[in-house]
């Protein structure tokens, strides 16, 4: 396992969290509405969708009131009724990259007509369903926190170096198909429908995870230089913008030194 895939770097984002809460909330909680709903029980202990969900929305320090609103819509009626819909759009921007856009929405018009907004200002297009999603894999995430203090460790404290070596083989016996050095934590990826079983293998290594989520993984990276990666960038910028855009994946590739660019920018 190499550790060292810069694909991370298409979902990076350039605006501190705390300049888009309102809109990080609002994406989560439409998250952990569909979860509920999709899994069929209020109870994140009897629905793993929903466990994942509430997860995610904990590590941007979604107040719990928030979630358990979220939750209750899912089994809402009338006017508390919430009816999301699942869509995907799949496209190309600036260079040629390959885009899947992930979307929860309760107005299709609307959020087709944004997104492809979206896409003509970058200088993209959108594609037909199909176009592009072969160039990508689903696989699971686990984000593990690096520094962790506990009897059982399988990584640093404070006071220690990390031992790559160690974690490896730990990601490894968890049935792991991978890891990333992610800076200040590991990501692990996983066969899509193998995540939740790895998250425990790795916990009961005495390994602590943050939170899991599916991710969408492209086969074949586009490396790009940082004019056309600023030009990239600005299209991920512009369709996370949107409240019915859940997730963007792109097969832009960059190095250290041009993400570190972006990060000024």
């Amino acid at each position: 396992m190499s550790g060292h895939s810069k694909w991370a770097t298409t979902k990076h984002k350039k605006a501190a969290i705390d300049a888009k809460r309102s809109a990080l909330f609002s994406k989560h909680s439409r998250n952990i509405t569909v979860a509920a709903r999709t899994g069929g029980d209020p109870n994140p202990d009897n629905n793993a969708s929903l466990a994942a969900a509430v997860a995610r929305a904990r590590m941007v320090s979604m107040p719990n009131a928030k979630i358990k609103a979220a939750i209750d819509k899912a089994f809402g009626s009338g006017a508390d009724a919430a009816v999301y819909k699942e869509v995907t759009y799949e496209g190309y921007g600036p260079a040629g990259t390959a885009f899947y856009v992930e979307c929860l929405t309760d107005n299709l018009n609307r959020t087709a007509a944004d997104v492809r907004s979206a896409f003509t200002h970058a200088g993209g297009n959108l594609g037909t369903a199909g176009s592009v999603s072969f160039q990508f894999t689903r696989k699971g995430s686990i984000a593990v926190e690096k520094v962790i203090v506990s009897e059982e460790k399988k990584v640093a404290d404070k006071e220690n170096a990390v031992d790559e070596d160690e974690f490896m083989m730990a990601v490894a016996e968890a049935g792991g198909e991978d890891y990333e050095d992610a800076g200040d934590q590991w990501i692990v990826y996983t066969a899509y429908d193998k995540m939740q079983d790895v998250q425990k293998a790795l916990e009961a290594q005495g390994i602590e995870c943050k939170g899991s989520e599916l991710t969408m993984v492209p086969n074949t990276p586009t490396k790009l230089e940082l004019a056309d990666a600023k030009k990239v960038q600005r299209l991920i910028d512009r369709l996370e913008e949107l409240d019915d855009v859940q997730n963007v994946y792109t097969t832009m590739e960059v190095s250290d030194e041009v993400a570190a660019q972006l990060d000024e920018d």
